[in-house]
């Protein structure tokens, strides 16, 4: 990605609960911020958490940044825009209410997938309600993976406001997300401004991280490329990472935040995935080479000095008392880990997760 090397990671704030992070150094025309919480770190660490504290769990961090958002005088009149279902999971409207932003009024789109002979040929508007606030913030909450749905609704919604004379303010997303939304994002808003000069950009909320999707099926040959979440070549809030290692087994489940649709609604299709996944590991796990899926899943390879620990996670910029800490933290995890089987994880992970959601399970 553009700049990648020399963004770093600085600390915005840190109040009630919640940490904020702003890139800095990568010369990019939007903001992009990682936010991190207890609540969140609890989602995308427990994949156990399903139904509605799905949604619940991004409250808390999503308030936050909205009040900020407020003081900053980013967002005043606000309307949602609501991708469904994915932006279901996402408590805008709720979090508006809790800080006084005014929401004038929340639009609806549907993107799905068309198909030619069984093979993907494009996207179309299944569903449309949209109304236009003039001068306006668009919200949304969305996961980026590839982003093409994104894009799609996006290049919808200023044709609409274009066709009908007004523009918007600024536009601000919520996501669990990868990296590949900061290259859309920052071509969207060159292509924006070509009609729309005035337009401030995007504002884009990263829960937890900027992760990545894997490009094959990694080490476990089992990942979904361009779908599956994970941390290596992202930027992972220093919260997530600390919280993930005083723990063992969450590093190494197969997608941050698995299906965020099946988890709330169709949950035990989110059980099965899960199950399935972990099955899959411990049918494989004589195969697998456990030292190149732990180089993985932490994002760099082993031994690792500290100064390029620092410049590996992007946090040359946070103070050194919590960078120091951490990174022997994660060194004694490494070890720890020369200690336990992929079988015993999996095996673990199958009963924990069994026995958690088990009236799920047909």
């Amino acid at each position: 990605m553009k700049n990648w090397e020399n963004v770093r990671l600085v600390r915005e704030f840190s109040d009630q609960g919640v940490d904020c992070y702003k890139l800095a150094g990568g010369d990019y025309v939007n903001e992009y911020y990682v936010v991190s919480e207890a609540e969140t770190r609890k989602l995308m660490n427990t994949p156990e958490v399903v139904g509605y504290e799905v949604y619940h769990c991004l409250i808390p961090a999503t308030s936050q940044m909205l009040y900020y958002f407020k003081e900053q005088k980013k967002v005043t009149t606000a309307n949602i825009l609501s991708i469904l279902r994915g932006a279901l999971n996402y408590p805008l409207e709720e979090s508006c209410y809790r800080e006084h932003i005014r929401v004038h009024d929340i639009s609806f789109l549907s993107s799905e997938r068309v198909f030619q002979e069984d093979e993907i040929a494009g996207l179309e508007i299944k569903y449309s309600k949209l109304t236009m606030v003039p001068d306006s913030t668009l919200m949304i909450g969305d996961i980026i993976a590839s982003g093409e749905t994104l894009i799609h609704c996006l290049r919808y919604v200023t044709d609409f406001y274009r066709a009908h004379g007004a523009k918007l303010r600024n536009i601000i997303i919520f996501t669990i997300g990868g990296t590949k939304g900061i290259e859309i994002l920052e071509k969207l808003t060159s292509e924006i401004r070509e009609y729309w000069p005035d337009f401030e950009g995007f504002i884009t909320v990263y829960y937890e991280g900027i992760f990545s999707t894997y490009q094959d099926k990694g080490v476990s040959g089992i990942n979904l490329p361009d779908v599956d979440f994970y941390w290596k070549d992202g930027i992972i809030a220093p919260e997530f990472r600390r919280e993930t290692f005083s723990m063992r087994d969450p590093l190494f489940e197969k997608c941050i935040i698995y299906d965020g649709g099946a988890r709330r609604y169709e949950i035990h299709e989110h059980v099965e995935e899960v199950l399935d996944f972990w099955k899959g590991m411990l049918e494989r796990c004589d195969v697998i080479d456990m030292n190149a899926l732990i180089e993985e899943k932490l994002g760099y390879a082993l031994p690792i000095s500290y100064e390029d620990w620092l410049a590996c996670n992007h946090f040359q910029e946070i103070e050194s008392a919590q960078t120091k800490w951490l990174y022997e933290m994660e060194m004694r995890f490494a070890d720890c880990l020369k200690q336990v089987t992929l079988k015993e994880i999996a095996q673990q992970r199958i009963e924990e997760f069994t026995t958690a959601l088990r009236k799920y399970i047909l």
